[in-house]
């Protein structure tokens, strides 16, 4: 004879239970909502600080050039405060201790030429020049662009690059450089009261058959807003789908919770019927 199914023979599922899995379902679903919208609102602060970081290096670059700071204020010096800067300095060059630094700008592979201007205080400034192409990297080859007399150079104060390129580091006893790190070619080149920084000179500062000055790229990339508006969607979307499952959940309960108990005597005839065998409920 087939087992007699009664409602007594049904374990009820705790409706505690069946939602503990949807309560640890919440906790992370609302701490991963929480997140997103801080990651959001950081980036919106962000493109409100590179949007002023914007300004004021546009502001500094097309300002009448100025005397560059003063030895004392050199430790003071930093990227945030003075890198751009229009500045104007007066020397003579020391060619004979020019240092090729690899570039690739937009006319092409070559290289920086970085040459130190002696100050008559006695302070020397590392000046990049400008770009020289491969078939130019022999001096010999632009001897009519270096003078041997006083200069004076205006250009764009520029930030020392320590250590060296993306993935490449500097390497002084082979000479080959992939950035401009002021205080290791100053070390290099045996220079002494070397500025923490360097200047990228205008074309303007440049004479005929010199390396090409002015090539400096001031371009900051602003996609802040791109990536806040994708954190507030994932945010959203996230809120979406949690809402409708707390919704499903919560209508599921409710029937488990009302479902009159008639009704499991209703299905345990119809199985007993389906077995051949009527069952009736206690």
């Amino acid at each position: 004879m087939s087992d007699l199914v009664s409602p007594e023979n049904v374990e009820p599922r705790s409706p505690a239970r069946a939602a503990r899995p949807h309560l640890w379902l919440t906790v992370l679903s609302l701490s991963a909502f929480v997140v997103l919208i801080a990651l959001g609102v950081w980036q919106v602060e962000r493109r409100a600080w590179k949007l002023a970081l914007i300004d004021r290096v546009e502001q500094r670059v097309h300002a009448s050039a100025q005397p560059i700071p003063s030895r004392t204020s050199w430790p003071a010096i930093t990227a945030a405060s003075d890198e751009y800067r229009h500045v104007s300095v007066a020397g003579r060059f020391l060619h004979d201790r020019e240092t090729l630094v690899q570039a690739v700008t937009e006319e092409g592979p070559g290289y920086w030429v970085l040459t130190p201007l002696e100050r008559a205080d006695g302070t020397t400034i590392l000046i990049n020049r400008g770009f020289v192409p491969s078939e130019r990297r022999d001096p010999s080859t632009r001897k009519a662009g270096n003078s041997d007399g006083q200069v004076a150079v205006t250009g764009l104060l520029r930030i020392s690059e320590p250590k060296g390129g993306f993935l490449r580091d500097n390497v002084p006893q082979h000479n080959r450089w992939y950035s401009r790190d002021v205080a290791a070619i100053a070390v290099a080149r045996g220079l002494e009261n070397v500025a923490p920084f360097f200047v990228d000179a205008d074309a303007g500062s440049q004479s005929a058959g010199g390396p090409i000055g002015g090539l400096t790229v001031v371009r900051f990339p602003n996609n802040h807003l791109i990536y806040a508006l994708t954190w507030f969607a994932l945010a959203f979307m996230l809120a979406g789908r949690l809402v409708v499952t707390f919704r499903g959940g919560l209508f599921r309960r409710k029937r488990f919770v009302h479902e009159p108990a008639g009704g499991l005597g209703a299905s345990a005839r119809r199985a007993g019927s389906d077995a051949g065998t009527i069952v009736e409920p206690t």
